[in-house]
């Protein structure tokens, strides 16, 4: 197996990239795993496999793999929604992913349609399309690569309109469904596809890779990341420096901490939901996950604060396309963390813990 570009940037891939283009046999492979351990990378790298048109696949050499490099092979549709798109620096050579989210193709809009929020859905029109591309001829006449990420994007009309597809694709054609927890999908999609788990690299390799990135104090952006190192990568990238990560609880908790400039509310609705997580663990005698025990706040929250809190985290969730204003919505989520730590007047906070009466 010659080494593809990209087993050198995630070289953790490369194993079962190839164990999946080579030894699964159904035309429907739904392929579980987190976005931030390489999920997304890994189903592309095994679409080049499949449309590789030289020796030792992906060569990185053919006609083919110059395409797929930069994402305009015509036998490789990739749907995934707009926002999407925006997360990966998705360019737009293989034509019909802007569709994705019911966007405007050449970005020419103008009005209140060229300035909405992008999609976080794969919406039918999209799906129908990708669905009538399925049944035309190859170009290169290798194979037809559908790859839909993150699949549970798509809504139900969509994911109802694909199931005849899965079921009975044309003659040459794969599909490759990518998802973080395939749960999201409907059964009737789940029980047309041959269903893998991606585990993502290991704690050393992932560590290893951080560091070759020139990544400073990689350890500490790893569990801050739970452990994902392209989530780790990108935390680093929008500011959350290793110094900044471990100061962060207690000046939350004092009302001190100011998020990195033009951090979306949506990241900072994340980074507060996993310091809530930690404050419960901590609150529960267990031990955290994204932050060390000795940077948390010394005086656990309430425990009761932290349940309501952390609820009032995931209604918010729900609404992540709201178009909020951001610099109140940062004010008011930055003002819900401080209450959580703030001292009842009259006396101490009762801790409590799960299940205390």
């Amino acid at each position: 197996m010659t080494a593809a570009p990209e087993d050198a940037a995630l070289p953790w891939l490369a194993a079962p990239a190839h164990d999946i283009a080579t030894r699964q046999r159904g035309h429907a492979l739904l392929i579980q795993g987190n976005p931030g351990a390489g999920v997304f990378e890994l189903a592309l790298r095994v679409a080049r496999t499949w449309l590789c048109e030289g020796a030792g696949a992906p060569c990185g050499r053919c006609t083919a793999c110059h395409l797929l490099a930069s994402n305009s092979h015509p036998d490789l549709r990739a749907l995934m929604p707009e926002l999407t798109q925006l997360e990966l620096g998705w360019s737009v050579g293989s034509s019909d992913a802007p569709e994705a989210g019911d966007g405007e193709g050449g970005g020419g809009g103008s009005g209140a349609k060229g300035k909405r929020k992008p999609s976080r859905e794969i919406r039918i029109d999209a799906v129908r399309d990708a669905i009538g591309w399925t049944q035309t001829s190859s170009s290169r006449g290798r194979a037809k690569v559908l790859l839909l990420f993150p699949a549970d994007a798509m809504n139900l009309v969509a994911s109802n309109a694909l199931l005849k597809t899965l079921e009975e694709p044309p003659a040459g054609v794969r599909l490759l469904l990518v998802a973080e927890d395939a749960e999201r999908l409907l059964p009737t999609l789940r029980s047309r596809c041959q269903r893998l788990l991606f585990a993502g690299p290991t704690p050393a390799q992932a560590l290893a890779w951080m560091e070759a990135q020139g990544v400073a104090d990689a350890p500490v952006l790893l569990a801050a990341a739970g452990g994902h190192p392209l989530a780790a990568r990108r935390l680093a990238a929008e500011g959350f420096d290793a110094a900044a990560w471990l100061a962060l609880p207690q000046r939350v908790a004092r009302g001190t901490w100011e998020p990195p400039a033009g951090a979306a509310p949506r990241r900072l609705r994340e980074v507060l939901q996993k310091l809530c997580h930690d404050a419960m663990a901590q609150a529960a005698g267990a031990p955290p996950r994204y932050f060390p025990a000795q940077s948390l706040p010394p005086a656990p929250a309430a425990w009761g604060k932290l349940a309501d809190w952390s609820q009032s985290l995931a209604r918010l969730a729900r609404h992540d396309e709201h178009p909020f204003n951001a610099p109140l919505l940062t004010d008011s989520l930055l003002a819900e963390a401080k209450a959580v730590w703030a001292k009842p007047r009259g006396g101490a906070a009762g801790l409590g813990r799960p299940g205390a009466g």
